[in-house]
């Protein structure tokens, strides 16, 4: 999994230390919502129900590299149209 040195250091923090590589590739992979920002990062959520929670995936305009991962207690999931 390619990330980047602000990825390598937040994943430092207790509250993301749990976070599992398996779930970050989920949510690159087979992810159940996405958005790309005005940046062009892509965010995209996967649902982790070991943690009954949605986690967000920030990828790089590469669609590849991993830029951020936490849980998004905020995130409603949108109606796809």
């Amino acid at each position: 999994m390619k990330t980047t040195q602000y990825f390598n250091f937040m994943r430092q923090r207790p509250d993301r230390m749990k976070i599992r590589d398996e779930w970050i590739e989920s949510a690159i992979q087979n992810p159940q919502d996405e958005k790309v920002q005005t940046d062009g990062r892509i965010r995209r959520w996967t649902w982790v129900e070991e943690e009954s929670k949605f986690l967000r995936v920030i990828l790089l305009e590469d669609g590849v590299t991993v830029h951020n991962a936490f849980f998004d207690r905020d995130y409603k999931r949108r109606k796809k149209p």
